[in-house]
């Protein structure tokens, strides 16, 4: 017998109206300081109005130094709670669940690069031009406190959940990866001392929040570099980050380019491989874009939760279409023509559909 996608689905206490999720995506609309705006009002608005169960923000940096990208949100201070609350309460009146993403680029800021800023790193020695420095075990510290502190502001802001984000390179991954963590201390070497970051954080965050306020991450389980992360390591951490109090764990790529990035739910395989060591909710993304993929996703239980970004972009409505139709494919043809808009400082949007709009080759 299917499992029914569009049903209730708990994760912890948090009750989701289906197993659908929106993927953090980022949508390059807040302002110069971080600082959510009416353009991402607009944006969070249109997709809980679109059934999704959980909702995923853009990642927020979580330390001044940890920006990623322009147009990011920041949750470095309280200052940022009043224009996260809008978020919130836009999803909540469409009655929708929202969780934040929280992060710190480490030393893939390339948005403090263009600054001449020099940006943290895990070692002193990982080979990249920027300019960097070895973080010291006060700088660590730091920020494990600034990610406590910014799970706490999701809090007071009404966020349903907090996400981490700990796959794609950033500092999660960083930490975790053989091929950036080269220290000889407490937070390198061993992989019992390159994951203690991660369990630092989620156990702060953890008695910070107390027992019941739903904490995820984004997880890179495996590393797709030759001397990366095996996912053998990877799904032992995640093991360990159920112990200390993670409540589900999406799964996702880590430090190197993907060869599997190709097709549909590209991941699926190792959110199995995940799915089969712990007890806690596993989420998969990765270029899924049939309700018949994700429904045989769920029924082979590979998964509890199905999560995607570019169709949502495309189609704020996907889900409730689905719901309708009990069958069908996204409109989103994975080109990532979506990603040019807030590279320039327009509105996220689907690049096909612009192209249709403007009967242009190139959005403009």
């Amino acid at each position: 017998m299917p499992i029914d996608l569009f049903r209730l689905f708990k994760i912890g206490r948090l009750e989701l109206r289906n197993r659908f999720v929106r993927s953090a995506t980022w949508d390059g609309s807040a302002d110069d300081s971080g600082r959510v705006t009416n353009r991402s009002v607009a944006l969070y608005r249109k997709l809980g109005q679109g059934e999704i169960g959980l909702i995923i923000t853009g990642h927020a940096f979580v330390s001044k130094l940890g920006q990623a990208t322009p147009g990011q949100y920041g949750i470095y201070s309280d200052d940022f709670i009043p224009g996260l609350r809008r978020l919130t309460l836009a999803v909540h009146k469409a009655e929708g669940k929202i969780a934040i993403q929280i992060t710190h680029a480490g030393i893939n800021s390339g948005y403090l690069e263009k600054q001449g800023i020099r940006v943290p790193a895990v070692s002193a020695d990982v080979e990249v031009r920027r300019p960097h420095y070895e973080m010291s075990d006060e700088d660590i510290e730091a920020i494990i406190s600034d990610f406590t502190a910014a799970a706490q502001r999701a809090v007071e802001a009404g966020f349903d959940a907090v996400q981490l984000h700990g796959a794609h390179g950033y500092l999660m991954s960083q930490f975790l990866s053989p091929i950036t963590n080269r220290r000889q201390d407490r937070w390198g070497g061993s992989l019992e001392n390159r994951r203690r970051f991660h369990l630092e954080v989620v156990s702060r965050i953890r008695k910070a929040v107390g027992p019941d306020f739903p904490i995820l991450i984004k997880f890179g389980v495996k590393d797709d570099d030759e001397n990366g992360l095996p996912i053998e390591d990877g799904v032992e951490t995640a093991q360990q980050m159920q112990t200390q109090g993670i409540d589900a764990i999406e799964v996702s790529g880590g430090i190197g380019m993907s060869p599997v990035s190709r097709g549909e739910a590209f991941y699926r395989d190792r959110a199995a491989f995940v799915k089969r060591a712990i007890y806690i909710p596993v989420i998969v993304v990765g270029g899924i874009r049939s309700l018949q993929t994700a429904q045989s996703i769920i029924d082979n239980g590979d998964a509890d939760l199905i999560s995607m970004s570019r169709p949502f972009i495309r189609e704020p409505g996907l889900v409730a279409r689905w719901k309708k139709e009990q069958q069908g494919t996204a409109k989103c043809i994975s080109c990532s023509r979506c990603f040019i808009f807030p590279s320039r400082g327009l509105p996220l949007q689907c690049g096909q559909e612009a192209k249709l709009k403007t009967n242009d080759s190139e959005p403009d």
